[in-house]
This record gives C-alpha cells, structure tokens and sequence, in this order.
C-alpha cells in the first residue's frame, strides 16, 4: 500500500516540476517576442499587429475584452491593454 502512495506522490510530483518548467519558458519567450504592450491602446494595437483573427465583446465593470491572434490574445479594459497572453504550445525555443 506504501508503495503505491509512493509512486503516485512521485508521478504527482514530477508532472508539477515539469509544469513549472514549461511556464517559466513560456514567460521568457513572451519576453523576446513583440508583443502588445500594457497601456496601448486599441488603435495602437491593431495599426502595429494588424486585424485580429476574432474580437470578443466586452463583459463585465470594468468592461474585458479580448483579441485573438494567431499566436497570443491581448486583453483590454476599456481601450486600454491590460496584459498579453501567449496561446498553450507558442514557446518557440525550449
């Protein structure tokens, strides 16, 4: 019975550190990519990345919206970019 919770604990473990590995990577690949920046506005963000693949609407008070490129989405309140978030798998090197 030890041995099982063991090797569970372990496989629990390990999948956890690996995890965190990926997301570290994934926060120094947003760091050397150009991406939408925290202030911008929409304008800003559409006349320097281009159309988005799809724009949501806006729910909530403040209002989020969000738009989706192929690569990352970029978050706004109001007009504003809150922060940009690279899609799961966009880590470019490893």
């Amino acid at each position: 019975m030890t041995r099982i919770v063991l090797a569970f604990m372990l496989a629990f473990t390990f999948q956890m550190a690996t995890a965190d590995v990926l997301i570290i990577d994934e926060v120094r690949q947003a760091g050397r990519m150009e991406l939408p920046k925290n202030g911008q506005s929409k304008a800003d963000v559409e006349s320097r990345f281009g159309v988005p693949k799809q724009k949501n609407a806006a729910v909530g008070d403040p209002p989020i919206s969000n738009w989706k490129y192929d690569r990352y989405s970029v978050y706004f309140e109001y007009d504003l970019v809150l922060f940009t978030v690279l899609h799961p798998g966009e880590v470019i090197e490893k």
